[in-house]
């Protein structure tokens, strides 16, 4: 799993202080960072070096996320293809399930276009990552319990 914490700001919001879904894809997109160095480690951006595309994007909201309190991005993978990767997202604010998403991203030729298969080198250090989805749902369930337990707050209106 690759985790990173973000602050929203007062762009990614509406007028109730909702975060709005539309930003969700932007901060997915930060959050594979770390699994695109995995790939393209000086992370230059040209035809010639770049072999990463995004070709399917799902989002689900689960619950409303708010300004005022900073999230969690949590990417997992669960699945390796021959010239493909499947992500798992999700968006977590005090300790509740905000959103979740699921991409899939092509190891691919800018200049031929055309896929390609993944190499060796760069599988080796994916399989080090690779999760099933019933792992994850088991470890959520896991930290809903204790998060209700710990009555984690999920919103405090302003007065």
């Amino acid at each position: 799993m690759f985790s990173i914490n973000i602050t929203p700001n007062i762009r990614d919001t509406d007028a109730l202080r909702h975060i709005n879904i539309n930003v969700i894809p932007y901060w997915f997109e930060t959050a594979r960072t770390e699994l695109y160095t995995i790939f393209n480690p000086t992370h230059e951006l040209t035809y010639k070096k770049w072999n990463l595309k995004l070709v399917h994007l799902d989002l689900n909201y689960i619950k409303n996320a708010y300004f005022g309190y900073d999230v969690e991005i949590r990417t997992y993978l669960i699945k390796l293809g021959k010239s493909s990767i499947t992500l798992y997202q999700e968006v977590w604010q005090n300790g509740i399930l905000r959103f979740t998403g699921k991409s899939v991203i092509i190891y691919y030729d800018y200049i031929k276009q055309e896929n390609n298969t993944i190499p060796k080198n760069i599988r080796n250090k994916l399989i080090k990552h690779l999760t099933t989805f019933k792992e994850i749902e088991e470890k959520n369930k896991l930290e809903i319990k204790n998060s209700k337990k710990n009555n984690e707050k999920d919103f405090v209106e302003s007065i």
